[in-house]
């Protein structure tokens, strides 16, 4: 349900849900604030006080949502933030517990083109969804090699088990794919990549999914 920011109970509302419901109280203790290089920062959820600080310090001028428009204060609050600040609101849905379709790759491809620099990249706790983002962001804006990349890591909270990890098994298999005959990246999406039958692949293959599922979504709580 959209809030309601023209009145202070709307407002409050949004705020409450911000940081009890959408664990921003977290977040405005630690913000999982990383540079990527050439303009581009990935972090969680941002709050309206930090996208002003970020804007002030960096000179922020796009941010790429990664949760997609959603029902939360903090993307209502996000909203107005970044209409009052001048800064483009993109919307991008990813997801992190599927591997991405060819549809949405060629589509970040894109966007890393043509939004204005610096930017802000975040998820809702910016390790899986802003690890993948990141990831492509550093492969087709920077040209960072997929072997090199280490964007899906403990170092930003993301783990490698449980249903999140079919983002690094969907690199691995690019990697696996790339030894054995060596094709560019973009290139194997569009002629080798099959997402439903990769994700098959990774549901079947992996070995912890009670364990793993429970610590990341029980325990992080993560979307």
């Amino acid at each position: 349900m959209p809030h309601n920011l023209s009145t202070r109970t709307g407002r409050l509302l949004a705020w409450l849900d911000m940081h009890l419901v959408d664990h921003g109280v977290i977040r405005a203790v630690y913000n999982n604030f990383h540079a990527l290089g050439g303009g581009m920062y990935r972090l969680s959820q941002p709050s309206p006080a930090q996208i002003r600080r970020y804007q002030r310090t960096h000179g922020i001028k796009t941010i790429v949502n990664l949760r997609g428009s959603n029902g939360y204060g903090s993307y209502a609050l996000e909203v107005e933030a970044c209409r009052e600040l001048g800064i483009t609101l993109v919307d991008l849905r990813m997801y992190s517990r599927q591997p991405p379709t060819v549809e949405l790759l060629d589509e970040t491809k894109a966007l890393f083109d043509r939004i204005e620099y610096p930017a802000l990249m975040h998820c809702k706790s910016g390790a899986d969804r802003a690890g993948l983002g990141s990831a492509l962001y550093k492969h087709f804006r920077l040209g960072v090699p997929i072997a090199e990349l280490r964007e899906l890591s403990p170092r930003y909270g993301h783990f490698n088990f449980g249903a999140t990890a079919v983002l690094d098994y969907f690199f691995a298999r690019y990697l696996a794919d790339n030894a054995r005959q060596p094709i560019a990246f973009i290139d194997w999406v569009h002629t080798r990549y099959d997402k439903l039958a990769l994700h098959a692949d990774f549901v079947r293959e992996r070995k912890e999914a009670s364990l793993g599922d429970w610590f990341v979504d029980k325990v992080l709580r993560r979307e």
